[in-house]
């Protein structure tokens, strides 16, 4: 998708639309993990393919692992003896740049890592950290960022660290990850304000589970993984829930109806989180064996919404409180300042130069609605940033969208898949 700008369309009438998603970039990236570290060739079914997961990809190929495409999309990975030597491009990706650190640490030279510009503002020092408490020596020259090398040995003694996680829970599941593969194993203890996106660590505890490995959970802030083989995986990866929210927002916006088929009755995804919202703000919300059905009613209301284990739905929560009917608030999200970009800053900015009143807290927004008008929307290289303000195109005219092409980092066919929802002006069937 090229770096330009897009006017986000506005609907011409309420959507009655089927939506097929794509696969989940969160679990797409554990599966290649685990994959990689494997004792025999996994195969990964429908996995994402976007600008993270191929990094990932590259990443693990770096470091010695075959990544195959295979004729009907699937992904054949094949483990080999963790190298070193390379280089990892992280991108702007926080799975690549908090997962791979650990693999490297097998390796049996140095990896350097480095990424985007911004990537080098995203906080990395507690699980580089925690890796060195754990036997990994690392090379960052005090910064506690991107840029850095791991000097692999080839080997990780692990055992038991404390950290504060309270930033990312990408610093706990980075250490789980690898950790059946330490000599020790690992045993990761959090010590901290509450970790944000609880459901991303279930995930990769349930992961790790699904390649055989041992892991107790039972404690509070506290997870052990046994050292251990991880058995190879034949795995369908879920469609993607937190890249459903704008277009089940779409059926709330128009008045409409939008159905995603596939949708889990049991997930870890923390997207899932979004049914409720929807429900919260006004939607009709079904789920059954066909999927997932939003009907829009007749308006949209105004929340008051802890997204702490949801994070990543902020932007299009807070695109549809912009436009809604009576005041709300967000809450629990002060790590997103720390995401992409300063999400909380982005929405404030970019939502008030468009006419709201938006006000940032020490844990989130409180947005007033006033009438929107047009204008220029900045995206700030984050793709949820895209997602919102085609949301917010719907309902308000010439909304341009800056460097949309930023949306591949999860969703390469985005626009696409919008045009082609918008077009549907049939009835879904469920």
């Amino acid at each position: 998708m090229p770096s330009a700008d897009w006017v986000a369309p506005t609907a011409p009438g309420p959507v009655g639309a089927r939506v097929v998603l794509p696969g989940s970039k969160s679990l797409t990236n554990r599966y290649l993990v685990l994959a990689a570290l494997a004792s025999d060739v996994s195969r990964l079914r429908a996995p994402l393919r976007s600008r993270d997961t191929l990094l990932m990809a590259q990443a693990l190929r770096t470091l010695g692992a075959r990544v195959d495409d295979v004729d009907d999309g699937d992904w054949v990975v094949t483990p080999g003896p963790v190298t070193g030597g390379g280089a990892v491009d992280c991108g702007l990706a926080g799975n690549v740049m908090r997962f791979v650190p650990a693999v490297a640490g097998l390796a049996s030279g140095p990896v350097r890592f480095d990424g985007d510009e911004h990537a080098r503002l995203r906080p990395m020092a507690p699980v580089l950290g925690a890796l060195r408490t754990l036997g990994v020596e690392i090379d960052d020259e005090g910064r506690g960022s991107l840029p850095f090398t791991v000097q692999g040995r080839g080997a990780v003694p692990g055992g038991s660290v404390t950290l504060d996680a309270s930033a990312s829970s990408q610093f706990v599941s980075g250490l789980l990850l690898s950790g059946a593969r330490f000599e020790q194993g690992v045993t990761v203890h959090h010590d901290g304000k509450a970790v944000p996106s609880l459901p991303h660590i279930e995930m990769t505890v349930e992961t790790l589970r699904d390649a055989g490995v041992v892991v107790d959970d039972g404690d509070a802030h506290t997870w052990r993984v046994e050292p251990s083989e991880i058995n190879a995986l034949d795995v369908q990866v879920e469609p993607d829930l937190s890249n459903a929210a704008q277009f089940l927002a779409a059926a709330l916006v128009t008045g409409g109806r939008v159905h995603v088929p596939g949708w889990p009755q049991y997930t870890t995804q923390g997207g899932d989180f979004v049914r409720e919202v929807l429900d919260m703000m006004g939607a009709d919300v079904v789920l059954d064996r066909g999927g997932l059905t939003v009907s829009g009613g007749d308006g949209i209301s105004g929340v008051d919404v802890d997204l702490h284990d949801s994070s990543e739905l902020t932007p299009v929560v807070a695109a549809l409180c912009a436009i809604a009917d009576s005041p709300s608030v967000i809450r629990g999200v002060a790590h997103i300042r720390g995401h992409e970009t300063d999400r909380l800053a982005a929405l404030r900015t970019e939502l008030t130069g468009l006419g709201a009143v938006v006000d940032e807290t020490d844990d989130g927004l409180r947005i007033t609605p006033r009438p929107l008008h047009g204008g220029r929307f900045r995206t700030y290289a984050d793709h949820r940033m895209v997602m919102a303000a085609a949301v917010l195109g719907l309902a308000v005219p010439d909304i341009v969208v800056e460097d949309v092409g930023t949306v591949a980092k999860t969703m390469p066919a985005f626009t696409e898949l919008w045009d082609d929802m918008l077009s549907q002006r049939v009835t879904a069937d469920a």
